[in-house]
């Protein structure tokens, strides 16, 4: 045994809660194991690149932010080393800088940063300052600031089950504190999760305090910890976190039953598919088969009725949550990041239980698309929602208050090798395919395995196996679904004309025997030194359609080529529109390889048509124009834009471009400070109803009971005589509410002028505010609008006639 080893071992042994070897303590367990991405050395084009932009932009880049705003002086607040300030926004802030350590620790796995982990080291030092004698850290009760933010209520866990975050915050520590550990050998940031931990224990539980956690990840963390330690105390929490839920809580954070008694997704995507994954890890180790028929239930829910063809989930914004079936609105798609990121957790631990490869398709499609939009090429402009289709409105952020998603990533991205290979006795599974060298241990031998490919652009993958003895053993290869003719498992999605094209298997050259089970080619032979795999999958661009539930897809489709969803981008399209196109469906398509373009991608190219109005006619313009589609996952890196992923191809579902106005052709200006909501008001898209959030809209959120203005200036004098007003009002759930009153105004010589009113419709909603008005010679118009009492006041769009 080497010196450090033992040496590492006796400090478990001696310090604190002693670290136990975890594996031998453990009876059941997922039956299939993933290749620790530390065993995976990543060298291709497309992930190895992105990693590293994570490891030395996006990390360092969010320690920046983090002690820009406040995480690090929440800490030190709570500490009281700093003596005076003010907490940051968010009672689950502390978990940025949790989640930025594991990042960093997963990075440092892959490659040694001495300068890191000193960094890291001083910010542990802060952390472990800040908790108290028994265990307890949550800075925003420990500060002791003379006001208190309203989340955390007068005593511990008071309001966990509503928004205090006290277990969130837990659950991120453990998780952190364990990656740092696995990086370093170093316990300073475990002994801490640890503390902290035993006294979940101790408060938790069967006759002490029963309650549940209002966001989920404390059992996920907990779980981690049994691990590394083969404490069952942790474990058992985990499991009663669980049980305690329901029946008569809030379907907003799944307490609306019994976990086992739940068959939907419902509430807050991320904290559902949190909880699905935590699911998933105590049925693995406790064996509770209600637990799996719970989840296996969830899931098909999920996939054939609720999962965007990015991979997304989180169909709206009100609660950041799971719609109706086949509810999946584009431009208001909510999608957020972390669910993307908490869907790949998830589907991981069904792989593991099942061995389906069902599971790694919609794994795969959420990490090249959903996910993978969540960060920009330079990995410091970042995405919290993803939506499917845009108007300008969309734009990459360097930070969000709120900004989980942002060290969500980091977290993240480092783990990638970790989901291409898995194990199981002797059948060893290929799951993802990117160039690599791993290593593997097998019951019967160990493996040295490499890839090379340019994957995910072209669909040749060589497969080098080396044992390092001769011996029998299954290698599972994933034939991807999208490969086979099945986008996604179940009939939500499906391809307009699927191509004849099919798969090749090549061992040593020859055409391999192989059998299909659960969507691999199972190879099972005697392996020995230099075998070689050759895996062709067919690189067509596919078009998708959705299930004719799906409302807004009607119409339309998509383009996918390989495992990649493509969109349509102002930049690359005429006049920088693309809601205006429309694409016959049996129009022939050509895709080109451009290295300088987007970091590298595949472009897709294809005959269509642009339509627009013209004033006072019914009849279309039509004109022929080249169409260009992008990967979707790097849209939004050139600017705000125009966007879309559903192409029409059929007139009934395409949105021409309007023909000009005199509110289109207008400046506009607001006391709203968002520059981006303003063309909303004169897109002439037309809104279901107020509620309606599939096309931008302006709003004066968080201002209430206040006199907020729009005004157009016009390019030249008009005479009008009437205005239009649809009022945004997302009650009895959001923020917007129509106004308590509003004034038209116009401009004559200098000065603001009430116009003269004819006829006034009234302030109502779900339709046009028509005010008739004796006709006016002005360059300009203004509405001064009165905010409600309580809420704030939104427009989606001002006519000017």
């Amino acid at each position: 045994m080497k010196l450090t080893k033992m040496k590492s071992l006796l400090l478990m042994l001696t310090a604190g809660t002693a670290v136990l070897p975890a594996r031998a303590q453990q009876k059941k367990d997922y039956p299939i194991q993933p290749v620790a991405f530390t065993h995976v050395h990543v060298n291709d084009q497309f992930w190895a690149p992105k990693m590293q932009v994570n490891a030395s932009v996006t990390i360092p880049y969010t320690l920046q932010k983090c002690e820009e705003n406040g995480r690090i002086d929440n800490f030190l607040m709570a500490s009281h080393e700093k003596k005076e300030g003010k907490l940051s926004q968010f009672t689950f802030d502390d978990t940025d800088v949790y989640k930025v350590i594991e990042g960093a620790s997963y990075a440092m796995q892959v490659k040694k940063d001495p300068a890191m982990e000193l960094y890291i080291d001083s910010l542990i030092t802060i952390i472990g300052k800040a908790q108290e004698k028994d265990g307890y850290l949550f800075t925003f009760r420990t500060a002791n600031v003379k006001k208190p933010h309203e989340w955390i209520g007068s005593k511990r866990w008071e309001k966990e089950e509503d928004l205090s975050h006290e277990l969130y915050n837990a659950g991120h520590l453990y998780e952190s504190a364990t990656a740092y550990y696995e990086a370093t050998g170093k316990r300073t940031l475990l002994d801490i999760a640890l503390k902290n931990a035993d006294l979940l224990v101790k408060v938790f539980g069967p006759g002490k305090l029963e309650i549940y956690p209002g966001h989920q990840i404390v059992e996920i963390g907990l779980v981690r910890l049994y691990r590394i330690t083969g404490n069952q105390k942790y474990l058992d929490l985990a499991k009663f976190f669980l049980d305690v839920r329901g029946p008569k809580g809030d379907a907003y954070n799944q307490a609306n039953a019994k976990v086992v008694d739940q068959k939907t997704a419902v509430g807050h995507a991320v904290r559902a598919t949190y909880m699905y994954t935590g699911m998933a890890d105590v049925a693995a180790l406790t064996g509770d088969q209600n637990y799996l028929n719970a989840i296996d239930k969830i899931w098909e829910d999920v996939v054939y009725k609720k999962l965007y063809i990015t991979g997304g989930i989180g169909a709206t914004g009100a609660g950041e949550a799971f719609g109706e079936a086949y509810q999946l609105p584009n431009m208001s798609a909510y999608a957020e990041t972390c669910a993307a990121i908490a869907n790949i957790y998830w589907n991981s631990r069904m792989f593991q239980l099942h061995g389906d490869a069902k599971y790694m398709d919609v794994l795969e499609r959420t990490l090249y698309n959903g996910l993978l939009s969540g960060v920009s090429l330079s990995g410091d402009r970042f995405f919290y929602p993803n939506p499917l289709a845009s108007m300008h409105q969309h734009q990459r952020s360097a930070w969000f208050s709120c900004a989980c998603c942002i060290s969500n990533m980091t977290r993240f991205l480092p783990s990638v090798p970790g989901y291409v290979y898995a194990q199981n006795n002797n059948d060893l599974y290929v799951n993802l395919f990117m160039s690599n060298k791993a290593d593997v241990s097998l019951k019967a031998t160990k493996v040295s395995l490499s890839q090379t490919t340019g994957y995910p652009w072209n669909g040749k993958v060589d497969i080098s196996v080396n044992p390092a003895k001769s011996a029998n053993f299954a290698l599972h290869i994933r034939i991807p679904g999208w490969a086979a003719q099945s986008p996604v498992p179940g009939d939500l999605y499906s391809y307009m004309d699927p191509s004849k094209a099919s798969f090749k298997l090549l061992l040593n050259g020859q055409p391999a025997t192989y059998k299909m089970i659960k969507g691999y080619a199972v190879v099972e032979r005697k392996w020995k030194k230099g075998d070689q795999l050759t895996l062709d999958l067919p690189m067509e661009v596919e078009k998708v359609v959705a299930n004719a539930k799906v409302k807004d897809d009607v119409g339309r489709f998509a383009f996918q080529r390989g495992p990649i969803v493509y969109c349509l981008e102002g930049p690359d399209n005429k006049d920088g529109l693309v809601q205006n196109i429309m694409v016959d469906k049996n129009a022939k398509v050509t895709t080109a390889f451009n290295k300088d373009k987007l970091n590298e991608i595949q472009e897709i190219s294809v005959e269509g048509t642009g339509t627009k109005r013209q004033l006072n006619s019914e009849e279309l313009i039509q004109v022929k124009q080249k169409v260009t589609a992008i990967p979707y996952y790097a849209w939004a890196n050139r600017g705000p834009s125009d966007m879309t992923v559903w192409i029409p191809y059929e007139a009934s579902s395409a949105r021409p471009q309007p023909a000009p106005t005199i509110a289109s052709l207008s400046k506009v200006s607001s006391s709203s400070d968002n520059s981006r909501l303003l063309e909303a008001i004169r897109d002439q898209y037309e809104p279901a109803d107020s509620k309606d959030t599939n096309y931008p809209y302006l709003h004066w959120w968080p201002k209430k009971n206040s006199t907020e203005y729009v005004q157009y200036d016009f390019a030249e004098a008009h005479t009008v005589s009437e205005s239009g007003v649809y009022w945004y009002d997302d009650q009895p759930w959001g923020g917007c509410k129509i106004p308590l009153s509003y004034k038209l105004l116009y401009l004559k010589e200098g000065k603001w002028l009430p116009v003269e009113v004819i006829t006034d419709s009234g302030i109502a909603k779900d339709q046009f505010n028509v005010i008739k008005f004796k006709p006016v010679n002005t360059k300009a118009l203004k509405l001064e609008v009165q905010l409600p009492l309580e809420q704030s006041s939104g427009i989606h769009e001002w006519k000017v006639k």
